[in-house]
């Protein structure tokens, strides 16, 4: 046994390396302990089995998986325990429409580390629009399908189409063209939306530049693209992704039936909770107006009090009352006075005779010692007065400013002088001056 998986081994290992294309089936792998990759591919007429070591899987850059369908480079090789036949792949690379697969797949995964996808970026769509603007082939059929899902659900909503290309190399261009349009009309979102077909005919949907521009447009993008199974890159960056185009105008567009039942309902919680809100200020309003009516009434009680004190008021009642009363006060105040006025003049007269009766006695007694001491001092005042020598013959001599002249130098001649004599006075000129 062992000879002859020797022998089978040897011989093919002298087969060349071989290129080969086929389908993945029945996978398998990494496995956790080795890392190696095992599984089937296999075309119409055959199936092998095909080994990828781990570090052969490493340099793919893509997940192997089943019913990818993949171009290998490799050898045929046997695996001497088993005797099992085997391709050893040294180069594994996706082909076909799995390369495509592939090739989305990672650009799906770069625009999601970037954020595109993040649903907190994507915008609210409103629950009911009034205008929308479909986006999409003006030459099939999906157009009339959306005029009649909005026309059956809601005939209330407005519609714009722009058209554009839904496939092939030159669509993306057409479509973001057609994404300007729309937005510029300023709609309340744009249905982006195609019928079903080939992942190779919804390639245009998977385009960068084309996922870019949903993600920027300044309207919400609701995209109804192929069938339930089918999702785009337009579908993942849109702001709503609808299964189909029926189901995305049916998404914007709620049934007619149902908002006049949401309506009636809305109106009936309204009118109970308007109900309820009056109740409950007709409560506080009724509160208010018995709290207002007490202290108004309390007010009014004290405010009667102070009246009826103000009206017991004697001045209030007879307004000439105090008049009266003051007039009588005043006439009883004038016969008091003059009553009290002789007699106060009475006791005053008999007071000032008694006291002239003891001082015409006082007086004598007390002037006498004055008059004594009043002699003397008048003799001697008389005895001293200039006066006095001046009646004797004598004469005081003054000059033109007043000052006594006692001697004849303080003199020259012709100075004026007024001389007092002991009866009159005199004016007179010096003609002479004589010293002793």
């Amino acid at each position: 046994m062992s000879d002859a998986v020797a022998l089978a081994k040897g011989a093919v290992s002298s087969w060349p390396t071989l290129v080969v294309n086929g389908e993945v089936s029945g996978f398998r792998g990494p496995n956790a302990r080795s890392g190696h990759c095992y599984f089937e591919v296999k075309d119409d007429g055959a199936s092998m089995s095909v080994i990828v070591w781990r570090g052969t899987a490493a340099k793919m850059g893509f997940q192997l998986r089943d019913g990818l369908a993949v171009q290998l480079t490799g050898r045929f090789d046997v695996y001497q325990a088993s005797g099992r036949l085997s391709f050893v792949a040294s180069r594994v690379e996706a082909a076909g429409e799995g390369l495509l697969r592939q090739q989305v797949a990672e650009l799906a995964r770069r625009l999601e580390r970037e954020g595109l996808m993040d649903p907190a970026r994507k915008r609210r769509i409103p629950a009911f629009c009034s205008r929308v603007c479909v986006v999409t082939s003006l030459s099939g059929s999906v157009i009339e399908d959306v005029r009649r899902t909005l026309a059956r659900r809601n005939p209330l909503v407005e519609i714009d189409v722009v058209g554009c290309s839904v496939q092939g190399a030159d669509a993306p261009a057409t479509i973001m063209r057609a994404l300007g349009v729309a937005a510029a009309s300023r709609p309340e979102a744009i249905l982006l939306v195609r019928g079903g077909g080939s992942f190779e005919d919804l390639m245009c949907f998977n385009d960068e530049a084309l996922a870019r521009a949903i993600a920027a447009c300044p309207v919400p993008v609701v995209t109804g693209i192929g069938h339930e199974p089918d999702t785009t890159i337009a579908d993942m960056v849109a702001d709503r992704r609808a299964s189909t185009p029926t189901a995305a105008a049916e998404s914007v567009a709620p049934a007619i039936d149902e908002v006049e039942r949401q309506m009636l309902q809305r109106q009936v919680r309204l009118g109970r909770a308007v109900s309820a809100a009056v109740a409950v200020r007709s409560q506080r309003v009724e509160a208010l107006a018995r709290v207002m009516g007490a202290a108004a009434e309390s007010q009014l009680s004290r405010r009667r009090v102070a009246l009826e004190a103000l009206g017991s008021r004697t001045c209030l009642r007879d307004p000439l009352a105090p008049l009266l009363a003051r007039r009588a006060d005043l006439d009883q105040t004038a016969e008091r006075l003059h009553d009290a006025i002789p007699r106060s003049l009475a006791r005053r007269g008999e007071a000032l005779a008694a006291s002239a009766a003891r001082l015409s006695e006082l007086a004598p007694r007390l002037t006498r010692p004055a008059e004594g001491a009043l002699a003397r001092l008048a003799a001697s005042l008389e005895a001293l007065s200039p006066l006095a020598v001046l009646a004797r013959g004598y004469a005081i001599a003054r000059d033109a400013e007043g000052r006594v002249v006692r001697s004849a130098g303080d003199l020259s001649v012709g100075d004026e002088l007024r001389v007092t004599l002991g009866s009159g006075e005199l004016e007179a000129t010096v003609s002479a001056t004589h010293d002793e």
